[in-house]
């Protein structure tokens, strides 16, 4: 299982990598101009994230450190979002901006409280895959799920290295902090033709990392998760996100990213549940790809978190391919759920359908959906929201909530 980020860097800036402090100066002398455009808070997250996975174990392992320097390419050139960028017009950020955010401290002495009873888990502890509280005892033959730093030379992990140059782009600045400071990469790979939806693999996310409510401290985790579905195969996912012992109304940042391959006929079956504290931030990209004939379904519900943000794109790469997706969202009392999803049907007979609720319970609630479905001029035939399209067809749905 894993998370892959990355984004595109303006062709007109060189590529940079970020180096050990003092960073800043080096870089001003290397690329002044790229400095010249970065973002001083920005730098300052760069900064301390760089400082945290310099002294990381697994830091050296190339899948990872591909992952970095395909997104430190990018964090140089972004900004931090406000309200007069679209895509945050409705979503407000000052929670964050107005925090110390310092990268949270790797797991060391590990509670019983984390401890599960499913039969299937990979658990990680703030970005960490943690082996001591997963067990995978239903996992198939040739199959692998685990941290990336733990899969044996040869043809599974080369085919994860010529897929990354694919995987790790497309994302915004949140995308990128996650490419940049994650600690770990988790790794789920299913083989070609086999089946593991009797038992599914519960992924869980715990941040551990905390610091109390009000002391404008903000720990921050980067998970990261990549789950490759071979040809005819089948996964059931079951994934989870939550705070452990860290008090309800304690404050962390869980910024993850969960990057989903479906390959020729394969099947996912996604569920998704969000219960961070009531004084957290949560901030999630998940991104899908689907080859022909494939099939994606994503069941979400979110209910925890002061600010709450799921980025869910999802790419048809062939035909007769099936997307649904179902959300429900509770915002009470200060408190922001924000879906914004991308989907897009390049190729004939593909078929989407998109179900999004929500109960917002107080007067300082507030919970905004953003759903664009794109309809290529290739992709004829198509059944997007029930809405059959050919030619060019783009269509948004925006709803605002208080």
């Amino acid at each position: 299982m894993a998370y892959c980020c990355c984004s595109n860097f303006s062709s007109t800036l060189a590529p940079l990598r970020l180096r050990p402090p003092p960073r800043r100066k080096s870089i001003a002398a290397a690329n002044p101009a790229s400095v010249s455009l970065s973002d001083p808070f920005v730098l300052d997250i760069a900064d301390k994230l760089e400082d945290s996975v310099s002294t990381s174990s697994s830091s050296s392992f190339s899948l990872l450190q591909k992952l970095r320097d395909s997104s430190s390419q990018s964090l140089l050139s972004q900004r931090w979002p406000s309200p007069k960028d679209e895509l945050y017009r409705f979503t407000d950020t000052s929670f964050l901006k107005s925090s110390q955010i310092l990268p949270a401290s790797p797991p060391s002495i590990i509670s019983p409280s984390l401890s599960s009873s499913a039969s299937n888990i990979i658990t990680l502890v703030d970005g960490h895959v943690v082996p001591a509280l997963s067990k995978i005892p239903s996992l198939p033959a040739g199959a692998f799920a685990g941290s990336a730093a733990d899969i044996p030379p040869g043809a599974l992990y080369e085919n994860l290295m010529a897929a990354a140059g694919e995987l790790f782009h497309n994302g915004d600045l949140f995308w990128n902090l996650n490419g940049f400071g994650a600690p770990d990469l988790a790794v789920v790979y299913i083989p070609d033709g086999e089946r593991m939806i009797d038992e599914p693999l519960h992924l869980r996310f715990c941040a551990v990392d905390a610091a109390e409510a009000g002391s404008g401290r903000l720990p921050l985790s980067n998970p990261r998760v990549l789950v490759v579905v071979g040809k005819q195969a089948e996964l059931a996912i079951v994934e989870e996100h939550l705070g452990v012992e860290s008090g309800e109304g304690n404050s962390y940042w869980s910024n993850s990213v969960v990057e989903i391959v479906v390959e020729e006929g394969g099947k996912v079956s996604h569920s998704y549940v969000q219960k961070q504290s009531v004084n957290a931030a949560h901030i999630k990209w998940t991104l899908v790809r689907q080859e022909k004939r494939s099939s994606y379904e994503l069941v979400e519900i979110s209910t925890g978190g002061k600010l709450s943000r799921h980025n869910l794109h999802v790419q048809q790469l062939g035909p007769d391919t099936t997307t649904e997706l179902s959300a429900f969202h509770v915002a009470q009392g200060d408190q922001i759920q924000d879906l914004h999803s991308k989907l897009v049907l390049d190729h004939p007979r593909g078929y989407s359908r998109q179900l999004h609720k929500c109960i917002v319970s107080h007067s300082t609630g507030h919970v905004v959906f953003d759903g664009n479905i794109k309809v290529n001029r290739a992709a004829h035939e198509n059944s997007a929201l029930g809405a059959s399209c050919n030619g060019q067809c783009k269509a948004q749905f925006t709803d605002n909530c208080r």
